[in-house]
């Protein structure tokens, strides 16, 4: 009886690893192209607005998030309710702790980070790099510092908002990547295509 088990087990743990090991090319290259484009117009629109190094548009926090939603799409921190919520969220956070303590750096980037957190958590909408994003509030430059509240519309929002519509188009361009999880939005926008396919099909 115990050596069946271990032979489960076993079994098992080799599917399992098998499973991990395998690469879907079609996956990545989906990623990649989401990916590539998203990031691709928030830059394209920091360089229409600002100049020198200093991309306020483009915050570190928006990378982390494209491996989500374009590499990981089924994953609960991926979803839009998490992509959205835990960026605004932590967003606020991070400019009022900067806010209320702006030059105590050992206060304020733990503090941030902690709070987001917890928000995260109570509000269902943990997302890991909003953790980022709260920090980037505090320990930014200048510039943006200096937007105060109007950092959590423009660049955050603004730049979730970009993401967020490359992900709802590439990520369902084909049938087996679904996203939003759980979603009606799919299966809508696959029967709109088959009906379009349909009315510009030549008749025979």
């Amino acid at each position: 009886m115990g050596e069946n088990k271990i032979k489960r087990s076993y079994r098992k743990t080799r599917y399992i690893l098998y499973k991990e090991t395998l690469i879907n090319s079609k996956e990545i290259f989906w990623s990649f192209v989401g990916s590539f484009v998203g990031i691709g117009l928030i830059a394209f629109v920091q360089t229409q607005h600002f100049l020198g190094s200093d991309l306020v548009y483009l915050i570190g926090s928006f990378g982390a998030s494209s491996v989500l939603v374009y590499g990981e799409v089924r994953s609960p921190f991926s979803q839009p309710r998490n992509l959205v919520g835990g960026h605004v969220i932590s967003a606020i956070i991070g400019v009022t702790v900067q806010q209320l303590a702006p030059d105590i750096i050992w206060i304020t980037a733990p503090l941030a980070v902690s709070l987001s957190i917890v928000c995260m958590q109570v509000t269902k909408t943990l997302h890991p790099p909003g953790g980022a994003t709260a920090l980037i509030a505090v320990t930014g430059s200048s510039q943006i510092k200096d937007l105060g509240y109007w950092y959590v519309v423009s660049p955050v929002l603004t730049g979730v908002s970009v993401l967020l519509i490359v992900a709802l188009i590439f990520n369902n361009l084909i049938s087996y990547r679904k996203y939003p999880s759980h979603n009606k939005y799919h299966n809508t926008y696959h029967k709109f295509r088959r009906r379009l396919s349909k009315k510009t099909a030549p008749n025979n």
